[in-house]
């Protein structure tokens, strides 16, 4: 029954590639997950918690507990918009910027690494695939 989840499997293999990532990048002062939210964090171009959220595939509160955490590292600063109290806007402090900057090495030799035994093509047909749900 199993293998013929593709739900069941898809989460194994999707947990599996994480756990890749974050062996990986043990070193680096970030792990995978922070990595990839400070990543999305440097690149907003809407850089609001709740575009943030959507962007990410979490819901807020989720992604508030997290933002917590980095912004007690002093990693990130979040703040309040004036013109609306229910809005919050998150940015990397420059120590951010930094931690992110030097784990970015760790980050691309994984990608290195995985694209010896994963094809580009294979990884761009699950995204696509995966998508259509």
């Amino acid at each position: 029954v199993r293998a013929a989840a593709p739900g069941w499997n898809a989460r194994l293999r999707a947990r599996g590639l994480s756990q890749y990532f974050e062996h990986s990048m043990a070193g680096a002062g970030l792990s995978f997950a922070q990595f990839g939210l400070m990543a999305e964090i440097a690149s907003a171009a809407d850089d609001t918690v709740g575009a943030l959220a959507e962007r990410m595939g979490l819901d807020q509160s989720t992604l508030s507990r997290t933002l917590r955490t980095l912004e007690g590292e002093g990693l990130v600063e979040i703040a309040t918009v004036e013109s609306d109290q229910r809005k919050r806007m998150v940015w990397l402090t420059e120590t951010g910027a930094r931690r992110l900057e030097a784990s970015l090495v760790s980050w691309q030799q994984a990608h290195a690494e995985l694209a010896k035994v994963l094809s580009t093509d294979l990884v761009q047909r699950l995204a696509l695939e995966a998508q259509r749900l």
